[in-house]
């Protein structure tokens, strides 16, 4: 779905990518259920507990080892604490689009940042699974400013931070409720669908041909 005229908006110079659902495809429960032992009889509620709790580990307020060992309690787990940081980081599978349209940014000299909500255990870890997160220049990540999106502040720590022009920033998230907050800063916004990406290719060429012209 077409977000906006793209003709009628300056060609973007900076892109802001959040992570999951968008570069990152995630899965916490197929991965998380394979700690809780077979005897337990409400495995996806005891799941759903500790995913209700992880905005405190995404904005910084509770560590990875408090939150490891009270998840793994929660879950009836008697996994390791080393465990249950693997089954936490192994959610993850690539969105090969997304990076197809990531590499020709970068190869563009266009800036690409990352803001995304995310935690102490899936960053630095992120970077080292999958390297070709070195093409994005910044990262604005909310455990480490101890914001989440939606809360505007983020974006506007993000625009004061690398000194943006949020008319020429694009901004990429899967989120509804982010999208409204980008769109509230005058960032161009699309909301992005992981099972049509060419719907966002169609959106984006409109604008980089802009640029070109």
């Amino acid at each position: 779905m077409q977000q906006g005229n793209p003709s009628l908006i300056p060609a973007p110079t900076t892109f802001l990518f959040d992570i999951g659902k968008v570069l990152l495809d995630f899965d916490f429960e197929s991965s998380l259920i394979r700690l809780i032992p077979n005897t337990i009889s409400n495995p996806h509620e005891r799941i759903c507990h500790i995913l209700e709790q992880k905005n405190a580990l995404e904005t910084g307020f509770i560590d990875p080892v408090s939150y490891a060992d009270w998840a793994l309690q929660i879950l009836g787990s008697n996994a390791t604490r080393k465990q249950f940081y693997q089954a936490w980081q192994q959610i993850f599978t690539v969105n090969e689009p997304m990076w197809q349209r990531v590499r020709k940014l970068a190869d563009a000299k266009y800036t690409l940042i990352l803001i995304s909500n995310i935690n102490a255990i899936h960053s630095p870890w992120i970077f080292t699974r999958y390297p070709e997160f070195s093409l994005f220049q910044h990262r604005v990540f909310s455990f480490e400013v101890g914001i989440l999106k939606p809360d505007p502040e983020i974006y506007r720590h993000t625009i004061d931070t690398f000194r943006l022009n949020p008319a020429l920033t694009v901004y990429i998230d899967d989120q509804p409720q982010n999208i409204l907050a980008g769109k509230t800063l005058n960032l161009q916004c699309w909301q992005y669908d992981i099972n049509n990406h060419s719907a966002f290719e169609n959106w984006l060429e409109k604008k980089l041909t802009t640029r070109d012209n």
